[in-house]
């Protein structure tokens, strides 16, 4: 077992922060995932170091691996909107407006 060089008196503690997923990222807002001007959508850019799940992309209904970047996004307006949280790949949420959900999400 490698010895340490540091005794542990002398170690520094990182405090904890309580820091999400989402610290230090920015949201925006864009119209809904078909065009629809009346529906409102933040919007997050989930970088592929703090993307650590696999979830499914309801643009093509294929799977977002883990240490994939993509964004995620939830209606604005809505009570209990990050409820409705959806993580889209990055393609998916650009062309959201040339094609409808798939049939999962429909």
């Amino acid at each position: 077992m490698p010895r340490r060089n540091t005794p542990r008196s002398q170690r520094r503690h990182r405090p904890e922060t309580g820091a999400s997923a989402f610290s230090g990222a920015t949201s925006r807002t864009e119209s809904g995932p078909w065009g629809a001007e009346s529906e409102r959508y933040t919007v997050r850019t989930v970088p592929g170091s703090r993307a650590t799940k696999a979830y499914r992309c309801p643009g093509c209904d294929h799977e977002i691996a883990p240490g994939t970047p993509h964004v995620v996004a939830w209606p604005t307006d809505d009570i209990g909107g990050a409820d409705e949280r959806r993580h889209w790949h990055n393609g998916c949420w650009s062309g959201r407006g040339t094609r409808g959900p798939t049939r999962r999400w429909s």
